[in-house]
């Protein structure tokens, strides 16, 4: 459920504002509004296709999808259920969840990057135009005229370099309140005293005035400023996201009958109805029904597992087969679902404290910048007699020279260019830090089941059957949503095989399908359900009469998986695989990538564990994983990449999410990273280069404000040529 903004993948794709997105629950007048996460949508027949397909239900009044957030908004009739639409879109192919818009309310829109943008605009427009008056100065216009001119780029400059600059002001006036420096304090001071200084000088009639340098300066610095946003833009919380992702209504059972309630409304005690299709919205105890359970989503589990009176279900995991009456044990906040959020909340705190190489920078910059600017001051106040205007001159020129545009062009400038090089291989950065951390990456840790396979087992056997068990096998296939159900229909249908003559086809929720077929009882599923011992395998089995064939199954790799293994590999990468699926499968996986080091049966907070583990060890560990119950060992890594066809949550819990397929690109991933991280420090290279020349020669006088401004300008300008050899 991607509350982010990613690049879409096509131009169609640009469709309704975020803003339209959450317009409340109230849609058309006299109905309701709905959201629908559809996470498997990618392209412009994706949004036809499920527009089509809710405009054409019962009490749909309109329909929009919104390509870059993955997402349906949804006019209904009142008490039109928004489950309801999520199943019916399932059952025609397209996968969708209930996202609660409560939880969601507010946190849409970019406001930050359409202010910064906006800056951005007018600061340019002012540059420009004081510009084409400053040509005229320089071309010799004396006295009045000049002065005219003066006062003309003054009142262009002085408004847009107040509205313009203010995001430069704030940040330095909040740093100054707390006693500390950062990066926005030299660079408030260079626009505010390079104003303040061509103020003085027009009103004494002086030969020269800085209002372009203030703006050029503005201009440039709001230039990096937004290209940094952009590449933070689109990380948001994940533990918000893993919120709205639980279920806001549940269908309550009372004394006076079956009502639909707000989930925060149930406590300890009630009890609820969950259908097939639906997830389950709180933890609990099964009263009475019959089901199998998919936990995918949440331990990793390949196979759903049974439901039946007696056992324990869980916020978030889906109901597959029968109809379940489930006792809360805890719901809401004290739900699995919402403590899974919180861990996932607790772990990106901590490694949002990472410092980047720009910030790290910054602590020594910032400093060291005043003392010259102060120092020359001074000195020249000291060497001129008392000179103010002199000295105050040559300190402006100090501190534009030394104005850190070069340093907040460095980082920005680089990850715009490698993020655009590893989008076009099918990988989208969502953090501004994660190519640092990615470059000191030296353990990769792997999900298993939807990460390094698809998720979705294939039948093995199939040339084992003779056309007629197969024939039947399909049919009673066909009958069920079951995974290994669905995917041996599949099988045979691909092979041309036609579906068997049955009746009394009928469902056993927690078992499998039975019918009769030319006077015999035949079956298809489980092996306590036919009379047979499980294999250690992933299979079904069919029973006609007394006969039982075995059907044998196994989860394919992902495309590209054992390339990407063997790329990391040779980059002298630890591989370590865990997952929550059993020890066989898990163990096969392990030797067939040749990754040695695995463990199975590792719950959520177990796998979060184990990451922070490696981390106390002191590696710098990579995860790669799909699910809810990677989220928390995602969030606690130094770095993480997920899949496209990763819930949701996931995905934006991760620093890069691989757009395509295949896993083959991760080898290139970090070897752009590295890339990346040594144009960072070429850059530092080149500012510190450019300062140590440009510095001497403001100190000794010969440089004019707008000698600095241009001199700062051609240091931005070499900085982003560098980023852009990525490319």
């Amino acid at each position: 459920m991607a509350a982010t903004a990613q690049p879409a993948a096509c131009p169609a794709c640009a469709v309704a504002p975020a803003a339209a997105e959450i317009a409340g629950r109230q849609g058309a007048v006299g109905g309701e509004q709905v959201l629908l996460s559809l996470p498997e949508i990618h392209c412009a027949a994706c949004i036809s296709g499920v527009e089509r397909s809710l405009s054409a239900m019962p009490g749909v009044r309109r329909a929009r999808v919104n390509l870059t957030l993955k997402r349906a908004t949804v006019d209904v009739d009142p008490g039109i259920d928004a489950a309801g639409l999520a199943r019916e879109l399932k059952a025609q192919g397209w996968a969708a969840h209930e996202l609660d818009t409560a939880t969601l309310a507010g946190t849409q829109g970019d406001r930050a990057g359409r202010d910064l943008l906006m800056r951005l605009g007018v600061a340019g427009f002012a540059m420009m135009n004081v510009m084409l008056l400053s040509v005229a100065i320089w071309s010799g216009a004396e006295a009045a005229t000049r002065d005219m001119f003066h006062w003309i780029s003054a009142a262009i400059a002085l408004p847009a370099i107040a509205f313009s600059a203010q995001p430069f002001f704030r940040h330095a006036w909040t740093a100054v309140r707390a006693g500390r420096l950062n990066m926005d304090v030299p660079i408030s001071l260079a626009i505010l005293l390079a104003a303040g200084l061509s103020i003085w000088e027009t009103a004494h009639s002086g030969a020269h005035a800085y209002f372009d340098a203030a703006l050029s300066l503005t201009f440039f610095l709001l230039a990096g400023r937004y290209l940094d946003h952009r590449t933070r833009s689109v990380a948001r919380s994940a533990a918000q996201e893993l919120a709205a992702l639980e279920v806001p209504r549940a269908l309550r059972i009372s004394g006076t009958g079956e009502a639909m309630v707000p989930v925060a409304e149930l406590a300890v005690g009630d009890v609820v109805r969950v259908l097939p299709g639906q997830r389950v919205p709180v933890d609990g105890v099964v009263e009475s029904g019959a089901s199998e359970i998919d936990r995918s989503l949440l331990t990793g589990e390949s196979l759903p597992v049974q439901a039946a009176k007696g056992g324990e279900v869980n916020a978030g995991e889906v109901n597959l087969t029968g109809v379940l009456t489930v006792r809360v044990t805890a719901a809401a906040v004290d739900s699995t679902l919402h403590r899974l959020a919180d861990l996932v909340a607790v772990a990106e705190s901590t490694r949002n404290r990472y410092t980047s190489l720009a910030d790290r920078a910054a602590r020594i910059y910032a400093p060291a910048v005043h003392l010259l600017a102060l120092g020359a001051f001074v000195a020249w106040l000291v060497v001129s007699g008392g000179d103010v205007r002199l000295s105050l001159n040559i300190a402006v020129a100090v501190l534009i020279i030394t104005c850190p545009c070069a340093l907040g062009l460095a980082v920005p400038a680089v990850t715009t260019a490698a993020s655009g090089r590893l989008f076009k291989r099918g990988l989208l950065i969502k953090s501004a830090t994660a190519l640092e951390r990615l470059a000191e990456v030296d353990t990769v840790v792997f999900d298993k089941t939807g990460t390094l396979t698809a998720g979705m087992p294939e039948l093995e056997n199939l040339d084992a059957f003779d056309a007629a068990d197969l024939s039947l096998a399909l049919a009673l296939a066909e009958g069920s949503a079951h995974p290994l159900s669905v995917s041996l229909a599949n099988a045979a249908k691909a092979a041309g095989i036609a579906p068997a003559k049955v009746a009394l086809l009928h469902e056993v929720p927690g078992y499998g399908v039975a019918a009769e077929w030319r006077g015999q009882r035949v079956r298809l599923g489980r092996a306590a359900w036919v009379g047979k011992e499980p294999a250690g395998q992933t299979t079904t089995y069919l029973q006609i009469g007394e006969r039982v064939q075995i059907f044998r199954f196994a989860d394919r790799l992902r495309e590209g998986a054992a390339e990407a293994v063997a790329a990391l590999k040779a980059q002298g990468m630890d591989m370590v695989l865990l997952s929550g699926d059993a020890e066989a499968p898990v163990a096969d996986l392990a030797g067939r990538l040749g990754i040695g080091r695995y463990e199975s049966g590792i719950l959520p907070h177990e796998k979060a564990a184990r990451v922070e583990a490696l981390a106390a060890e002191g590696r710098r560990v990579l995860m790669v994983g799909d699910g809810l119950n990677d989220t928390g060992a995602m969030a606690a890594a130094h770095a993480s990449i997920s899949p496209a066809s990763a819930l949701e949550a996931t995905r934006v819990v991760s620093d890069i999410v691989l757009l395509g397929g295949s896993l083959a690109p991760l080898g290139e991933t970090l070897e752009t990273a590295r890339s990346a991280t040594r144009r960072i420090r070429e850059n530092f290279g080149i500012a510190a280069a450019y300062n140590a020349v440009a510095i001497p020669v403001a100190l000794l006088g010969f440089a004019t404000p707008l000698a600095a401004a241009l001199a700062m300008s051609a240091s931005s300008i070499c900085v982003s040529l560098n980023a852009l050899r990525l490319r």
